[in-house]
């Protein structure tokens, strides 16, 4: 790295320490955290090859850019590269300044069965794989505590109330601090959270995925629960990187996914160069403005920001430095209209798993 681009990773950093002076709280029972959290899923799974050494240094960036004394989330699951991901952030932690090292919070998704060949085969939230799966986790991590635990997609054969209940005697040991939902419909949340206190759902969320906006947002809120929203730059197709001509590596998620497939592909992308102009007319990049509109939807609301490269985390520290006024807003939705993306967010087969699409 040049000395140039230290003085700017630097300017950076503490840019995004001044905007993240704001706390965000994941719901009325969760922790304090940094206003952006980091997903870590592409470091290890789905989108192609990434760089190892490269995504730890992204770790370590988004370690330090969060300001001393707010605690830095950081999203995985069991199952992202079959445990690869856990073992990554394990190695990010060990290796980080000590100072950056206890910002960490992290949030773990589970539950999902997978194949030798690398597929998906259904879920599994009895109590007793609840608790086979933490102590795997916690062995990966290096942690003797998961901050954030939560069943990746509902098993529909146990009840909710019986998943979220082991979670809850894994609080009371001190193996997990807060319990997380992710990707449940209002009715499963108001069940889950009759058990226990549920700090927040994580679910997909952003300007061409507004469907929680109906009736399962406004549940959360009544309940007194966060979210936490990722997809909020839908897999680079809102982010202003990506390319009709762009050719995908064999198995990347996007090759299969609905919303980049042909004409569906055309149309959303044309929904993009739109929002390119109201960006450009704000002097941000189409990240930028994205993921401002995000933080923007509440104060209990924090976007997962999917940056797997240090420059695509400066970007997005950026947003946090994005105004929006109500002007702003109205010519976000003019060049993108809740509903106007084209194709499902998933395949018809990972539909049919989530609960908060029924």
């Amino acid at each position: 790295m040049t000395t140039n681009q230290n003085t700017n990773d630097a300017q950076d950093t503490g840019d995004a320490q001044d905007a993240g002076n704001a706390r965000r709280t994941l719901g009325a029972s969760g922790p304090s955290v940094f206003p952006l959290g980091l997903g870590c899923m592409g470091m290890s799974a789905l989108y192609g090859e990434a760089d190892r050494s490269e995504s730890i240094a992204t770790l370590h960036a988004f370690l330090e850019a969060v300001p001393e004394g707010t605690n830095a989330l950081l999203d995985t699951g069991d199952f992202y590269g079959m445990g690869h991901n856990e073992l990554l952030i394990n190695e990010a932690l060990r290796t980080a300044p000590a100072a950056a090292r206890e910002r960490a919070l992290t949030s773990v998704k589970f539950g999902a069965l997978r194949t030798v060949e690398g597929g998906f085969a259904g879920y599994d939230g009895r109590p007793d794989a609840v608790r086979n799966f933490l102590a795997y986790s916690l062995q990966r991590l290096g942690r003797d505590h998961v901050d954030v635990y939560r069943i990746a997609r509902v098993d529909p054969d146990v009840p909710i109330e019986e998943t979220v209940g082991a979670i809850a005697e894994a609080v009371q040991a001190g193996h997990v601090r807060h319990i997380g939902l992710s990707e449940v419909g209002a009715d499963t949340l108001r069940r889950a959270a009759a058990v226990a206190p549920i700090s927040d759902l994580q679910i997909e969320y952003s300007l061409i995925s507004r469907n929680i906006e109906a009736e399962i947002l406004p549940t959360a809120r009544e309940l007194g629960i966060g979210v936490t929203a990722y997809g909020v730059l839908s897999r680079g197709l809102i982010s202003g990187h990506f390319s009709r001509e762009r050719e995908l590596a064999p198995g990347d998620f996007r090759g299969m996914s609905p919303r980049f497939q042909g004409g569906n592909l055309d149309r959303n992308l044309d929904l993009v160069e739109a929002l390119r102009k109201v960006a450009e007319e704000k002097g941000v990049s189409v990240a930028q403005i994205a993921i401002a509109w995000v933080l923007a939807r509440g104060e209990d609301i924090v976007p997962l920001v999917g940056a797997r490269r240090r420059d695509r985390l400066t970007e997005a520290l950026g947003a946090m430095r994005v105004e929006l006024t109500a002007a702003d807003l109205a010519a976000v939705e003019e060049a993108v209209p809740a509903g106007a993306a084209v194709g499902e967010r998933y395949p018809a087969a990972q539909m049919a798993h989530l609960d908060s699409e029924h």
